[in-house]
């Protein structure tokens, strides 16, 4: 559904475009400054505005329609895992693993020479 609406919505942007550029501007005649180059026009006085403008004007709005649905797609996706989240030391177990290093390290370093670090105490113990 998404794809489709992709495609739409690209080719509603790639008509507008070329319709707005089909367009003859009010001001674009060098002789329109003076009232003469607009009755000399293929479309007659008005010019094509009328039928251009119109689905200009429909192509817009069918535009905003496509924009308003994909951003209902967008966020009604599932929520994606990020990369750091895959990797196999995930964020969340990082602090894990440092307590295990911290532990392991702490209790294979005596804090003096030939005594264990079970049997030395603390400041705080005594």
């Amino acid at each position: 559904m998404q794809t489709v609406l992709v495609v739409v919505h690209l080719l509603l942007a790639i008509a507008i475009i070329g319709l707005v550029l089909i367009q003859h501007g009010k001001g674009a005649d060098a002789g329109a400054a003076f009232g003469s180059g607009a009755s000399a026009t293929v479309f007659g006085a008005q010019g094509s505005g009328s039928f251009l403008t119109r689905l200009t004007g429909g192509f817009a709005a069918l535009f905003f329609m496509t924009s308003i649905a994909l951003a209902y797609f967008a966020t009604q996706g599932s929520v994606e895992v990020g990369l750091m989240e895959q990797a196999p030391g995930s964020a969340s177990a990082i602090p894990a693993v440092v307590e295990e290093i911290i532990e392991t390290t702490v209790s294979e370093v005596p804090a003096i020479i030939g005594t264990p670090v079970e049997n030395i105490s603390t400041e705080a113990e005594k």
